[in-house]
């Protein structure tokens, strides 16, 4: 905002378990499974470097709304009026903007103090004809009044039970006030809402003010830090009981920001309460102070989950669940509601980093391998769930999909999450928790305002020092995960000398190949393990380690670093036979014919860089087998065909000065 059964509760509907601690789920699995269920009658500030921009910029939504009746009589209409302040960015004399049809009906539309707009609303567009032409930078005032029908739309929500509460994500604002409904728009918002006198509602920001009259109480939120329509929220009930928790500034232990904590009486707010200091301290020191003037959690009976609108969370009335959903939820303040996807594309930039958000913080309260064993979860559950697609799908970022694609629990949440683990492990702890820390304070690009996935590859390449365009490519924009089918050997050279042979391969099965570093751990007959990393950077690469001692076994990754991936380790198999040829040598493949593999053998009598190559008959470079330095021995080689026509093909060797050219047959 995992095992197997609890895949299968992101498509099952309970609505006896809303009242109940969600014992055994993640916070990942709770926030999945409630944003895929929503329902709705659509189909479903300053940015950063490569957000997308629009037309005009919104930057305040002034609202005046009348719910009094919502908590009277439990009706789902109420009238209201709102100013748009906008800005202009590109030359204009019309607007539009997103408002459903079947829920929302504009009864007027004027400039702010001045002339009436024409306007039409179609096809749940509201399009608004100006007084005139605006050039760049100009700013604009728009009134409008407008009122909700007595409609269930899944945005807006009045309970039986006294509850009135918003929930909008990903675009349900269009629902509940006319506006610009992207992630990429961000706007300070300020909302008065009128209400009976027996009722509390919170929303974003601080309460300006709150003013008595009889039996009615009218409540003024102002946010002073922008956020995106989807976040905006109003939560309500009658008889609501609130609890207030300050939590002291890192920078200025004399200052304090309220968290508020809206509860239906004979629920249970302890554990949050007594965790969400420590909590706040926790996700402060690894990204950055706490940004908002005042945060909160409200819990709505019979509410699937958790939505993380900007400084007040709607949860489930699972405030026992600190460890899963409220740190699932509340690390959302940093990334989701500080800094948003850009698109829609972008959307594990919110919910991946929540879900490994719930790993750091176990980790910072129980220790590494609480951490390392919930991120294993995660992983556990993307390859029990894997529907097969990317993380990132530039589709998106124009055409919203449907919320269960969207919020798909294996790739949105879990995948995310365990690819900034393998980020961690790839660029190292230090570098990583800077890079992090640097992303989310980074005020001129990020904060407080929107990122997209090159945003924040660029960031994290610029301060590891490294580019890392190549790890996201393969993890976050291409589908699945490398399957490897890994080979070792071990030789006896003699004169107490032992070498060990790997050969790192993966089989490509719909996706691409994953370069990435590896741990390969030698255990001996004698002394301790050894344990070597090296860059796994082509497929069939193959590596050649001498030893002093004999060893007995290789395990390959043994910490279980790279967690999305499947791998076999046949024992036995020479890549490097024992010995050391007196020439250069390129033997004839075997078999030969052969479909679909075969195996090529040569020796070096030195050290050598070598190249050994595959062609076709037109002399087209089809397969490049070996690019490396090697060290002297004999070598064999597989190369698999499968993907290649029948026909003859020629390998050659260079290495050195020696080359040579054999001929092979692929008949299939």
């Amino acid at each position: 905002m995992k095992k197997i059964t609890a895949l299968l509760l992101f498509f099952i509907f309970v609505t006896s378990a809303f009242a109940q601690d969600y014992v055994g789920m993640r916070g990942a699995d709770i926030c999945s499974r409630n944003k895929q269920n929503r329902t709705s009658f659509i189909n479903p500030a300053d940015l950063s470097p490569n957000t997308p921009r629009h037309s005009y910029d919104v930057l305040n939504y002034k609202l005046n709304l009348d719910i009094y009746n919502c908590f009277k009589t439990a009706v789902k209409s109420f009238t209201g009026s709102e100013i748009i302040t906008f800005r202009v960015d590109s030359t204009l004399n019309s607007i539009q903007m997103n408002a459903v049809n079947a829920s929302i009906v504009v009864d007027s539309v004027r400039l702010n103090g001045g002339a009436i707009l024409a306007f039409t609303q179609n096809s749940n567009v509201l399009s608004i004809t100006l007084d005139r032409t605006y050039n760049v930078n100009e700013v604009v005032n728009i009134y409008l009044r407008y009122h909700h029908n007595n409609i269930s739309d899944g945005s807006f929500n009045v309970t039986s039970s006294g509850f009135v509460f918003t929930d909008c994500e990903p675009e349900g604002a269009r629902e509940w006030f006319p506006c610009w409904d992207k992630p990429s728009d961000k706007a300070t918002f300020d909302i008065t809402v009128k209400v009976p006198s027996n009722v509390k509602i919170g929303s974003n920001g601080r309460l300006a003010d709150s003013t008595a009259a009889a039996d009615t109480i009218w409540y003024r939120w102002i946010s002073r830090d922008p956020l995106p329509t989807y976040l905006a929220v109003l939560t309500g009930k009658v008889g609501y009981n609130l609890d207030i928790v300050w939590w002291h500034k890192l920078s200025n232990p004399a200052d304090s920001i309220p968290i508020r904590l809206y509860y239906s009486t004979g629920e249970n707010i302890a554990p949050t309460k007594n965790a969400i200091g420590n909590m706040t301290t926790i996700f402060s020191q690894l990204f950055g102070e706490h940004p908002f003037e005042k945060n909160g959690f409200a819990a709505v009976s019979n509410y699937g989950g958790g939505m993380e609108n900007q400084t007040l969370t709607t949860i489930s009335p699972s405030w026992s669940s600190v460890t899963s959903l409220i740190s699932h939820e509340y690390a959302h303040q940093w990334f989701g509601d500080m800094i948003t996807c850009g698109t829609w594309a972008d959307l594990w930039l919110n919910e991946g980093f929540a879900t490994y958000c719930e790993a750091l913080y176990l980790e910072q309260i129980s220790g590494y391998s609480s951490y390392k064993s919930n991120i294993v979860g995660d992983a556990n559950g993307y390859l029990g769930g894997n529907p097969g697609w990317p993380i990132y799908n530039p589709s998106w970022a124009i055409t919203t999909p449907p919320s269960g694609t969207l919020f798909n629990g294996p790739i949105t949440y879990y995948k995310g999450s365990c690819v900034l683990h393998m980020l961690r492990y790839t660029i190292g702890d230090s570098l990583f928790f800077a890079a992090l820390k640097a992303y989310a304070t980074d005020t001129v690009n990020f904060k407080m305002k929107c990122a997209v996935t090159d945003d924040f590859t660029a960031k994290f390449s610029s301060v590891a020092g490294q580019d890392l365009i190549w790890f996201i490519d393969q993890w976050v924009k291409q589908p699945n995960h490398p399957q490897y089918q890994n080979t070792y050997g071990i030789s006896n050279l003699g004169g107490g000398n032992w070498r060990v042979s790997f050969k790192a391969y993966q089989t490509l099965s719909n996706t691409t190949f994953h370069k990435m570093p590896i741990v390969l751990k030698i255990s001996f007959t004698t002394g301790s393990d050894t344990l070597i990393r090296v860059m796994n950077d082509v497929n069939n690469q193959q590596y050649v380690f001498n030893f002093n001692r004999q060893p007995t076994s290789l395990a390959f990754d043994p910490n279980n670093d790279i967690v999305l991936k499947t791998a076999t380790l046949t024992v036995g198999v020479n890549e490097i036979e024992a010995g050391i040829p007196e020439k250069y040598s390129l033997s004839q493949n075997y078999p030969n014919p052969f479909n679909p593999s075969t195996e090529i053998s040569y020796g070096l009598p030195k050290n050598s860089f070598v190249t050994l190559k595959v062609y076709d008959l037109t002399g087209k470079l089809v397969s490049t087998l070996v690019s490396e330095q090697k060290a002297a021995g004999k070598y064999r080689v597989e190369w698999n065909a499968s993907d290649f026509p029948s026909g003859a093909y020629f390998y050659t060797i260079n290495a050195s000065d020696y080359s040579e050219t054999k001929r092979m047959i692929l008949v299939k």
